[in-house]
């Protein structure tokens, strides 16, 4: 039997494969996935016993989502990021921020289009345009990760149905600003094409760093699909509880396409996430404290490594992607590193970098101690590689 080309065009995701190299070597601290060290608040796990309580729960519920976390996630939607649901910009729920994304490429896309994406781009973003049958077209950012708005405009063609944004940002930390964003945004509706904003880390600011939802912008619900995630401010990485804001004339086509994929997220999940909702944003900054903390301590540890180690500005979600001064290949440096030092890091490879070598850090799983002993090994490594 013959392997389809359309998937053989995927490219394998790194994280199970660094994942495998860590289990290979006992001991290793990873400072590669990116998941927060806490889990889920009280007020979600609680809910737990108002699923078991009704037995009609463990049949299927509405594609869209069950009515008390539709109202949860909109009154979140309104007071936090500016965004009214009403019926020019419905909400639906996902099973994580992945499916949301795959639900919006679908749904905008024949075989053979395009969507833009920022490199360094989000290595399951570039999958799901893939898998689709697209092509994704790769814009850089600039040497601080952040948005070219004219670059992009000159990358569509009319084959665009999309330009893609991440802020705060996976893999780079970095926080776009609103002016950029709004840019970008203006641009879409100029071309008559999507802007696809991912949120998943909205909370995770530092320095005084904003975060601003493209979607608040008034007259952008037409061409606007932003998407999000509990799993990183509740640590429900492992629930599958996301959602998305769509303009009105997708959600036809959204429903169609999640009620072949999933038919709707876990009940028991979206049960958890409305006691989730319940705690508020406060859970999830009382523990950003922590990872604050840590930030602090990796970047001192990185910035003591010199000019061989360039830290661009990160002052967002929990990582930081390193642009180093060597001639390594980037996988061939990750392998040394749990090998000889036992501590893991992601190639910048897995996000559409080409040229030079680039790591990445990820450092919101780990407490304080733990992200000491870690960074302390990264250090050692890269100072003894980097000066052989």
């Amino acid at each position: 039997m013959r392997d389809p080309l359309r998937m053989q065009a995927v490219q394998s995701p790194v994280i199970p494969a660094v994942a495998e190299l860590i289990r290979s070597c006992p001991g290793t601290i990873s400072l590669g996935q990116g998941v927060v060290y806490y889990g889920p608040p009280p007020e979600a796990i609680d809910q737990i016993t108002w699923f078991l309580a009704e037995p009609d729960n463990h049949k299927y519920k509405p594609v869209q989502g069950i009515p008390q976390l539709l109202d949860g996630l909109a009154a979140k939607l309104k007071s936090e990021n500016g965004i009214a649901i009403d019926h020019s910009n419905p909400l639906i729920v996902t099973a994580g921020g992945n499916l949301a994304f795959m639900n919006a490429v679908l749904a905008i896309t024949d075989p053979g289009d395009e969507i833009i994406l920022q490199t360094p781009y989000y290595f399951n973003h570039e999958m799901a345009i893939v898998m689709a049958g697209c092509r994704p077209v790769l814009v850089s950012t600039d040497e601080n990760y952040q948005l070219r708005p004219d670059a992009i405009r000159q990358a569509i063609t009319p084959q665009t149905r999309a330009v893609v944004t991440i802020s705060p940002n996976n893999p780079t930390g970095a926080v776009y600003s609103e002016m950029a964003l709004r840019d970008v945004n203006d641009l879409c509706r100029q071309k008559g094409i999507y802007h696809i904003n991912d949120e998943a880390y909205e909370y995770f600011t530092y320095d005084g760093a904003r975060h601003f939802s493209p979607a608040s912008i008034p007259g952008s619900a037409a061409h606007t699909i932003s998407l999000y995630s509990l799993s990183k401010a509740y640590g429900f990485a492992s629930w599958r509880i996301g959602y998305m804001v769509i303009p009105e004339h997708l959600v036809v086509s959204v429903k169609k396409i999640q009620d072949t994929l999933l038919i709707c997220s876990p009940v028991i999940s979206q049960y958890a996430a409305v006691g989730a909702l319940r705690a508020g944003v406060n859970y999830c900054r009382e523990k950003l404290r922590s990872i604050a903390e840590v930030r602090a301590l990796i970047l001192g540890e990185l910035k003591s490594l010199g000019s061989r180690c360039v830290v661009p500005q990160s002052d967002g979600a929990f990582y930081f992607l390193l642009r180093l001064e060597t001639d390594a290949q980037p996988m061939e440096l990750v392998e040394r590193l749990v090998r000889e030092f036992g501590v893991a890091v992601i190639p910048g490879t897995a996000f559409g970098i080409e040229k030079g070598c680039y790591l990445r850090v990820a450092y919101g799983a780990l407490k304080k101690e733990t992200a000491a002993e870690g960074i302390g090994r990264l250090a050692r490594g890269l100072k003894s590689i980097l000066n052989a």
